[in-house]
């Protein structure tokens, strides 16, 4: 294929005349391969000769909308800006189609994305001998795992988790159901809390099946997770702007460095298409729990 027989010469070029380490390799060819599934999914059979400044600005802006950080979108362009350099160094196309290309004013900051190194000073901080203590941090561990919208993490029900299945079910915005993977350390950490800490707590009428309570046996509320959050990252140390939706963004954003496909990605958020088609894909269960698995930097963890 066209695609594929240019990304290969393009690794080579980034090998062996550039002199690149594996990493710093593996991630330009992730981001070209990024840009390649978005074309193949929303209809786009452009070849690289065929692509251009508009469809570029598209692809950046979708990614932009996954919750990539502004550090990580500036990387992915430069990843693409470096391989339509070599096609053009190599006759391969007439025109660089990525010249003008700069990452997009987005009208908002996008929240500060945490490195995983950050998210586990987060969870280590957190006192497990402390009542609430492993509430918190199956919270975090749920929110960061599986990329919840906090509101969406306030109404989870135990009827909702399916361990033997590995799986979620949730409702988001506009009552919509989707499925998300569980990954191995928030399935535990769930489980342990649900079996343990919860049980001790009288629960109040209507919130039997609501998985994370306050003292008095009601549904935590936005602001309690809100602050949660906030505190156990003060005592991280760590003094960038934190929020539920932080995590959100850290989930997908390691999700998308590791290689993940932008596809899955978007399903796992919840996100409907923003391609000008409205296309909504719809993955199989086990496609989305391989990329979890996969590229999500705490879904085989032993913490």
């Amino acid at each position: 294929m066209n695609w594929d027989r240019h990304i290969k010469n393009f690794e080579i070029h980034l090998r062996l005349e550039r002199s690149l380490s594996p990493n710093s390799i593996q991630a330009y060819i992730n981001d070209i391969n990024h840009l390649h599934q978005f074309l193949e999914f929303t209809g786009n059979s452009f070849t690289v000769e065929q692509m251009n400044r508009e469809t570029l600005t598209e692809f950046i802006h979708w990614t932009a909308k996954l919750g990539l950080s502004a550090r990580s979108q500036a990387r992915m362009i430069s990843g693409l800006k470096a391989f339509f350099r070599f096609l053009l160094l190599e006759d391969i196309i007439e025109k660089n189609p990525s010249t003008l290309i700069s990452a997009p004013k987005l009208g908002r900051k996008l929240p500060d994305v945490l490195s995983v190194e950050e998210i586990d000073r987060m969870i280590a901080a957190i006192d497990l001998s402390q009542p609430q203590g492993q509430r918190n941090r199956a919270i975090i561990e749920t929110l960061y795992g599986s990329g919840l919208r906090v509101s969406e993490c306030v109404e989870l029900k135990i009827s909702d988790i399916f361990f033997r299945e590995e799986f979620l079910k949730v409702t988001g915005k506009g009552n919509k159901q989707r499925i998300i993977p569980l990954g191995g350390a928030a399935a535990r950490q769930l489980k342990l809390y649900i079996e343990t800490d919860r049980r001790h707590i009288t629960t109040k009428k209507g919130f039997e099946d609501h998985v994370f309570l306050n003292n008095r046996g009601s549904k935590l509320s936005r602001v309690m997770i809100f602050l949660i959050i906030r505190k156990m990252a003060e005592k991280a140390g760590i003094r960038k702007t934190i929020s539920p939706h932080t995590l959100r963004h850290s989930f997908a954003t390691h999700l998308v460095e590791g290689g993940a496909d932008l596809r899955a990605v978007q399903d796992m958020l919840g996100h409907e298409s923003i391609t000008t088609t409205e296309i909504y894909t719809h993955l199989d269960r086990e496609y989305l729990r391989e990329n979890l698995i996969s590229f999500h930097p705490r879904s085989q963890s032993k913490n």
